[in-house]
């Protein structure tokens, strides 16, 4: 610049003194003192031809002091300069932030809203589709009603004819109790068919051993047998007549359980009896 700015504001000039260590003791350098060379040669000056310290070095000190203060104030303006410009980005940065964040809420308040529409919409379908669904099985029903009106009496006729159902004193009859008694009538008859049987055995043996002994009785004895034949014949009616008169309360009390075995018995007997008359005819035959 070319001219020089006056420094209104005096700063504040402060002297202050600082003690610095001692130096350690040290031999003093010798003078150096270089070969003489040249020729002598002597200049005379006089009064105030050599340089003025005091004159000529203050302008210098005002121009480094002015060009030291310029650069400082520079620097200081820079400073502010550069907090503006920081203050300047926050600001920005806030305002940035404040329409970032308003932008987000309008995002989401939008993506809210489509969410919102899609649901309404999906809950629209779905319920349409109940609806729709509802009107079918409603359909369906009322088809399978009518379908069904004449169909459920037939199957229960069947069923009921099947005998799926049935009443349950009567099936309790059926397999409780007519089983049981079926058993104890089989019972009862196994019991008077074994009776009967111990007693034709016993008939049987004792006609046997007097077979034998009329057998070996001498042939005057035979006549004497043969004049009282109808005695043994007329036991064997008796026996008859006892087992008629055992059976007789069976048949009363079980007429049509014990009907052929009632009807067997007799046919027994008379067999038993035609056999004792038939060896009687063979011994009397004998005889003769």
């Amino acid at each position: 610049e070319l001219y020089l700015e006056e420094i209104s504001e005096r700063i504040i000039e402060v002297d202050t003194e600082c003690q610095t260590d001692e130096f350690l003791d040290r031999p003093p350098t010798p003078l150096f003192i270089p070969a003489k060379t040249g020729k002598d040669v002597a200049t005379q000056i006089e009064e105030g031809e050599l340089f003025d310290f005091d004159v000529e070095v203050k302008p210098i000190l005002e121009v480094l002091i002015g060009k030291t203060v310029e650069q400082a104030l520079l620097e200081v303006m820079e400073e502010e300069e550069l907090a503006q410009l920081r203050a300047h980005q926050r600001t920005y940065a806030e305002l940035r932030n404040a329409e970032l964040a308003e932008v987000q809420r309008l995002e989401e308040q939008d993506r809210r809203y489509r969410e919102e529409k899609e649901r309404r919409k999906r809950q629209h379908m779905e319920m349409l589709q109940k609806q729709k669904e509802t009107t079918e099985k409603i359909a369906a029903r009322a088809f399978a009603q009518r379908y069904l009106a004449d169909l459920i009496p037939s199957v229960f006729n069947n069923l009921r004819e099947s005998g799926f159902f049935y009443d349950p004193i009567e099936r309790d009859i059926e397999t409780e109790f007519l089983p049981w008694l079926m058993t104890e009538v089989e019972e009862t008859l196994e019991k008077k068919v074994l009776g009967r049987t111990m007693l034709d055995s016993l008939i049987r043996t004792v006609v046997e051993k007097r077979l034998d002994a009329f057998s070996r009785t001498p042939l005057s004895d035979q006549t004497e047998v043969l004049a009282e034949e109808p005695r043994p014949t007329d036991a064997v009616p008796q026996v008859t007549g006892e087992t008629d008169v055992a059976d007789q309360p069976v048949i009363t009390e079980k007429e049509e359980i014990d009907q052929p075995v009632a009807e067997e018995q007799p046919s027994r007997h008379i067999t038993f009896q035609l056999e004792e008359s038939d060896e009687a005819g063979t011994e009397n035959l004998e005889a003769e």
